[in-house]
């Protein structure tokens, strides 16, 4: 049975990205509204750049996929190769599994996995747009993921696995699903010293990306339960920037970094 506690953190998840969703507005950073004057497109467009996307990537996607939800770029880290199966775990309204599907060609294959159906419908929407043939989204959580074992060569997420209340689940499903030799790239909120309670029990700060961290010592851990080998955690310099826009007044910026974070299945 699941716990009270994590279901209500899914179902506050789940309301906040839903709405998110539906008003069809644009974020700066996985806190929507903080930083976001008249424009909201246009300052989705500039945070992603200072997430490290270029132009062109930002350019090339259906309009409404890019919300300005995440914290990095994932498939900058990723190295996805033509003809590869990729799983993109919170795919939001597609940016990521766009620019992935890009990469893959129509010889490759990104499933999108989101809990909210307000993304999944708006994704899908998208990829008609975009005519992505080699895309499919479906609603389903991270915890347990409805993806065949061992049929994935590459899983990406970008500032999604922090939300979960469950995050060696979600390791373990990521393992379950990649192939021997598949590869973990992802862009998400790490802590650097333990949070206080008063962080972690707020839901606000759950929403906007930050109670749920872990130590970067905890995620290498449940890395290695899981079974994974070759992990790399690597902090970004000049995030906390960027982070300290999602709960502007509240310090828990100074205990937090964006990291991309490398695993392999052997």
């Amino acid at each position: 049975m699941a716990h009270p506690e994590k279901e209500e953190i899914r179902s506050t998840v789940r309301e906040h990205y839903g709405s998110i969703a539906a008003m069809n507005i644009s974020s700066c950073g996985c806190s929507p509204g903080v930083c976001c004057g008249s424009e909201p497109d246009q300052n989705a467009v500039e945070y992603s750049g200072q997430l490290g996307y270029s132009p062109a990537e930002v350019q090339s996607v259906p309009e409404g996929a890019n919300l300005g939800l995440g914290c990095g770029n994932p498939t900058a880290i990723a190295n996805l190769k033509p003809g590869e199966q990729v799983l993109d775990l919170g795919s939001g309204a597609g940016f990521d599994a766009f620019l992935a599907a890009q990469q893959v060609g129509p010889a490759g294959f990104v499933i999108g996995v989101d809990m909210t159906p307000e993304m999944i419908k708006k994704a899908r929407r998208n990829a008609l747009k975009g005519s992505y043939t080699n895309v499919q989204f479906r609603l389903g959580e991270i915890e347990q993921v409805p993806v065949e074992t061992g049929s994935i060569d590459t899983i990406i997420s970008n500032c999604v696995i922090n939300l979960s209340p469950d995050k060696q689940l979600v390791f373990n499903e990521a393992f379950r699903v990649l192939k021997p030799g598949g590869r973990l790239a992802i862009s998400d909120i790490v802590a650097t010293a333990e949070l206080p309670e008063e962080y972690r029990e707020d839901p606000a700060l759950h929403c906007a990306c930050m109670a749920g961290a872990e130590t970067i010592d905890a995620v290498n851990t449940m890395l290695l339960r899981a079974g994974f080998r070759e992990i790399r955690i690597e902090p970004k310099s000049g995030s906390r920037e960027l982070i300290r826009q999602w709960a502007p007044g509240v310090p828990i910026d100074q205990l937090l970094v964006s990291a991309s974070i490398e695993a392999v299945k052997p």
